[in-house]
């Protein structure tokens, strides 16, 4: 363990488990009070991501990472191939059907290179390719209602993974050097669900994770080589201007800078109340009609 993060530990801090019991098995539950929370940000604040993420290890239980294979996770993947290269490393992939060919062998590439990665990939539910999916949803749903499809092709996924995996926490690529609502973001953050999220480059800046990169000869995305800086799907992701913020070729032309995994569950589970609500008018509307129907042809 780092000098600095054995400093960073030095305070006994309360514990964030719900069981005294020595064992990965028992801790079913983690959790943080705000002012626990606050104290372990203040002490991750200026540490390096090495320091950050080796504290990770020996903290959390179910520990998994969230990655669409981008340079920030790409560098979390490779740091942790280094402290611990026979601990298997977990990553969550949410394939929504439309990532770049480029992403994809970049997913091949990298299980080429990290005999320890293990990588769970979670798709849209019930579907396997796109024909599938827009058969089930139509063409161009990201277009005709973009937050389905984000619920559909990303947080559902992520939701079931969580799920199933029994995921207690997961590391994102996130900084705060990406702009947007990545701003003001903290070290570790809880989520409305409980989830634990731990943002380790959160410090760094887009050229100290290329630098990383280069340094280490991590594969990468081929489209960085392109104008690309942040990729996600091929329908909502353009090549960056010089001078753009490094998210800005992220659904170019609209308000929006997340896809949907990092914002509040909450706004989804109001959404999908109101798509429910329109169904049930819509049902009704649909049953009026008939009943309407049916008594104009008894009249006559």
């Amino acid at each position: 363990m780092s000098v600095d993060l054995e400093r960073s530990l030095s305070h006994e801090l309360e514990s964030g488990y719900d069981s005294g019991i020595q064992s990965v098995a028992s801790l079913q539950t983690i959790y943080f009070t705000p002012p626990h929370l606050k104290y372990i940000n203040a002490q991750l604040a200026d540490l390096e991501p090495e320091a950050i993420l080796q504290w990770c290890l020996i903290t959390f239980p179910n520990l998994y990472q969230t990655t669409a294979f981008g340079l920030s996770g790409l560098v979390t993947v490779d740091i942790l191939s280094k402290i611990s290269p026979k601990k298997p490393i977990d990553l969550i992939f949410l394939d929504t059907l439309y990532h770049f060919k480029e992403t994809l062998e970049l997913v091949d590439n990298v299980r080429k290179r990290y005999s320890n990665v293990d990588i769970h990939v979670f798709k849209p539910d019930g579907v396997d390719t796109v024909e599938e999916f827009e058969a089930k949803h139509g063409e161009k749903l990201w277009e005709t209602n973009d937050n389905f499809y984000d619920y559909v092709a990303k947080v559902e996924p992520a939701e079931r993974a969580y799920r199933e995996l029994e995921v207690k926490a997961v590391l994102t690529g996130r900084r705060r050097s990406q702009g947007g609502k990545r701003g003001d973001l903290d070290i570790v953050e809880v989520d409305e669900a409980g989830l634990i999220k731990i943002n380790p480059l959160a410090n760094w800046s887009f050229p100290q994770v290329k630098a990383y990169i280069d340094e280490h000869k991590v594969p990468y995305n081929a489209l960085l080589d392109r104008g690309y800086k942040s990729v996600g799907d091929w329908h909502s992701t353009q090549p960056v201007k010089e001078g753009e913020d490094e998210r800005a070729g992220r659904w170019k032309g609209q308000a929006k800078t997340e896809c949907g995994i990092h914002n509040k569950r909450s706004k989804y589970a109001e959404y999908l109340r109101q798509l429910e609500m329109q169904q049930q008018e819509q049902e009704l509307t649909q049953a009026l009609e008939k009943v309407q129907l049916q008594q104009t042809a008894d009249v006559a």
